[in-house]
């Protein structure tokens, strides 16, 4: 349910950018490094948007493969034990006390 709402807010989001990009359709200069050019401002506004969402899922990805690989680095002593790796200790006729 959680998601729904994230893909949800996700979508609205989306909706009020293109919108406002699309309002705003007037020419602006852009300054680079290396010059300037001039561009509509609804292109300014969604590369800028892009940009945004591609940084923050690069982020996303990167944190997730760093979680699965500490999950794969877990150490052995770390695992549930199951039946077939439970020691049982055998007690020898002395600890029992019969000798």
């Amino acid at each position: 349910m959680k998601s729904q709402w994230y893909l949800l807010a996700g979508f609205i989001f989306t909706i009020i950018v293109a919108i406002f990009a699309v309002l705003n359709v007037a020419p602006v200069e852009v300054n680079y490094l290396f010059g300037t050019a001039e561009w509509p401002l609804v292109l300014v506004i969604l590369f800028s948007a892009l940009m945004g969402i591609v940084i923050a899922g690069s982020i996303g990805v990167y944190q997730v493969i760093k979680l699965k690989r500490k999950m794969q680095a877990k150490p052995r002593h770390m695992e549930k034990p199951s039946s077939e790796n439970v020691k049982v200790p055998n007690k020898t006729e002395e600890e029992k006390g019969t000798i």
